[in-house]
């Protein structure tokens, strides 16, 4: 048979979890208070920076079209012709690739920079969560057409 627990005159003392608990949220508060001009002035320039993208975007599809109009005009006339040399054909049709994988990537940039910005202007962190890695897959696209 087990011993029976005899009660003691004084309760035992003991850390109640909502003591901790509080105090642990008043430190996320007050550290929150210390950083908050440095959470907003990210939030700003993380908002001016998908701005200046999205113009960014805009304008270089706007030339990407253009030039691969141009492109897909001159690029059959030019295969023709014996005196271009191989190196600016090379050249031209590898524009031409540049231009049409810029133009193939419009919907889904502009839409992540929309959805970027929108989540940042209306403190929407699961609006920017998904992104992150479109935003990787943007970036190494770019890259990846950049010379080396």
């Amino acid at each position: 048979m087990p011993t029976p627990i005899k009660p003691t005159a004084k309760p035992a003392s003991f850390v109640k979890f909502s003591d901790k608990l509080t105090g642990s949220i008043n430190d996320i508060t007050k550290i929150i208070e210390q950083n908050k001009e440095m959470i907003d002035a990210i939030q700003e320039i993380a908002i001016e920076l998908t701005s200046s993208i999205g113009s960014l975007h805009t304008l270089t599809v706007k030339y990407a079209r253009t030039a691969n109009q141009i492109l897909d005009v001159l690029l059959p006339i030019l295969k023709n012709l014996p005196i271009i040399p191989k190196n600016v054909m090379d050249l031209l049709v590898n524009l031409e690739s540049i231009t049409q994988k810029i133009i193939d990537n419009e919907l889904s940039t502009s839409k992540t920079i929309t959805d970027v910005r929108s989540g940042l202007n209306t403190g929407d962190v699961n609006k920017i969560k998904g992104h992150a890695e479109q935003l990787k897959s943007v970036t190494k696209t770019l890259t990846a057409m950049l010379p080396k």
